[in-house]
């Protein structure tokens, strides 16, 4: 009686051990997938207790979602913790005007303005004299469209 009932638990953990998938296989699996994914390179991820954890960088939101997905599909998997993030496009490079053009275009804005003299320098606009309270928020904002380098304000505000 014994032994019948000690073969019938080896039977059944050795049947329920035979199905589940150790976390080292499943992540050889999720590792094949993600490697399978466009624009998944830099992802890795990691199984515990079935529990698979994705890091990296994805282009974009519809990556993120399509890793995560094609991941949660393998067997042996219980959930996934998505922590891609969405890599940032690189910042426009900042447009700074050449001198020469500038100096017209910084000459033209200031004649408007009497005792106003601006110099141009390396893409740096150095404003020196006197100008009206009310006019200087304009001529600021009519020589910030010109895309200098730096405006140095020198002025003295009446």
């Amino acid at each position: 009686m014994f032994l019948i009932a000690a073969f019938a638990i080896i039977s059944a953990t050795t049947v329920s051990c035979k199905g589940k998938k150790s976390d080292a296989e499943i992540q050889t699996e999720v590792t094949n997938k993600l490697n399978n994914q466009e624009g998944s390179a830099s992802l890795t991820a990691s199984v515990n207790d079935g529990v698979v954890t994705l890091s990296g960088e994805c282009k974009d939101e519809e990556c993120k979602r399509e890793c995560a997905e094609s991941v949660k599909n393998v067997n042996g998997v219980k959930s996934v913790v998505n922590n891609i993030q969405i890599a940032m496009a690189a910042p426009a490079p900042v447009e700074i005007a050449a001198d020469e053009p500038l100096r017209a275009s910084v000459n033209d804005a200031v004649k408007q303005y009497d005792g106003v003299e601006a110099e141009v320098k390396d893409g740096v606009v150095t404003l020196r004299g006197e100008i009206k309270r009310d006019n200087l928020q304009k001529l600021m904002m009519s020589l910030n469209s010109l895309k200098p380098k730096k405006i140095e304000n020198q002025l003295v505000v009446k």
